[in-house]
């Protein structure tokens, strides 16, 4: 079951704040990987995170071609590292865009000060805290 707990929640939300950048690992369909940073991760709810995805470059591509995405968190000053392994849902335009939107931190929507970024809502399958799986989705 997933279920981030407050200390992810609390530690992804201020990330930005503490000078802390999540990395994102996507593929594209013929399994090539990339690997970019995000500024703008926050934990949207107990089984999901969102970013704004800005730069429209080879992440959002990939995206698109498949959605298996990997989150890492890695914090040097207390040594905490997550990976959040889950599926990305791209949201153009909408409603659910506009309340993610208002989530994301305003320093990184500075960087976007036209609005034309995606808001991307990853469902999350399974999190480790290094090495160990600490949650995991059912099967269904």
């Amino acid at each position: 079951m997933i279920h981030l707990t407050d200390e992810i929640r609390m530690a992804l939300n201020q990330a930005l704040a503490n000078r802390i950048f999540c990395a994102l690992a996507t593929a594209d369909a013929q399994g090539m990987p990339d690997v970019s940073y995000r500024g703008s991760v926050v934990a949207w709810d107990e089984e999901h995170l969102v970013f704004w995805e800005r730069s429209r470059g080879t992440a959002l591509e990939n995206m698109r071609e498949n959605p298996k995405v990997c989150i890492m968190y890695y914090n040097p000053n207390n040594r905490k590292f997550w990976r959040f392994y889950g599926r990305a849902q791209l949201i153009a335009e909408g409603p659910e865009r506009e309340r993610i939107m208002a989530a994301i931190p305003e320093a990184e929507l500075e960087r976007d000060p036209e609005r034309t970024g995606v808001a991307v809502k990853v469902a999350l399958d399974m999190v480790r805290e290094g090495p160990r799986v600490i949650m995991q989705r059912e099967s269904r």
